[in-house]
């Protein structure tokens, strides 16, 4: 299940490139979930684990991929490890839902990402007991819970 914390996380991962520079498999570039990611988030192919080919970019290396696409390639395949997903753009979403799906994972947020008009399960750690199933829901916890944040923060 996908669990979300918002606002500030002890051990939370903010700067993905670098982290994902220094982490990265190239067995991680190649595989199907990455190749799918690649694909729809930044509209580039893989050609091997070191050369994808950007229609903007032309052959890049995995480095150059979008901070969106490194974030979602480390929780795919670091799922212990906390990521800032405010680091993603709303196209990164579905993706991070599909996750979910998949395997439990947690990340953190800084505002409310906009994860569709369909109905899924987000557990929310900021209290551990809410379950929310749809963007309404999710939109009044976040909201919630980023003015929390933002009246520490003064």
């Amino acid at each position: 299940m996908l669990r979300v914390w918002f606002g500030d996380k002890e051990n939370a991962i903010y700067n993905t490139s670098v982290f994902f520079k220094n982490r990265y498999k190239d067995e991680w570039i190649t595989d199907e979930f990455a190749r799918k990611v690649i694909s729809d988030v930044d509209h580039s192919e893989v050609i091997d684990a070191n050369c994808i080919q950007s229609p903007v970019l032309g052959n890049i290396s995995p480095l150059q991929l979008s901070g969106g696409v490194k974030a979602l390639i480390l929780m795919k395949h670091l799922p212990g490890k906390v990521f800032n997903a405010s680091n993603c753009g709303d196209n990164c979403a579905k993706w991070i839902l599909k996750l979910g799906q998949e395997q439990d994972f947690t990340i953190n947020l800084f505002h409310v990402m906009d994860f569709g008009g369909g109905e899924f399960d987000i557990r929310i750690l900021n209290d551990r007991k809410q379950i929310v199933h749809n963007m309404q829901e999710f939109l009044i916890a976040g909201a919630s819970y980023l003015r929390e944040e933002q009246k520490d923060a003064r």
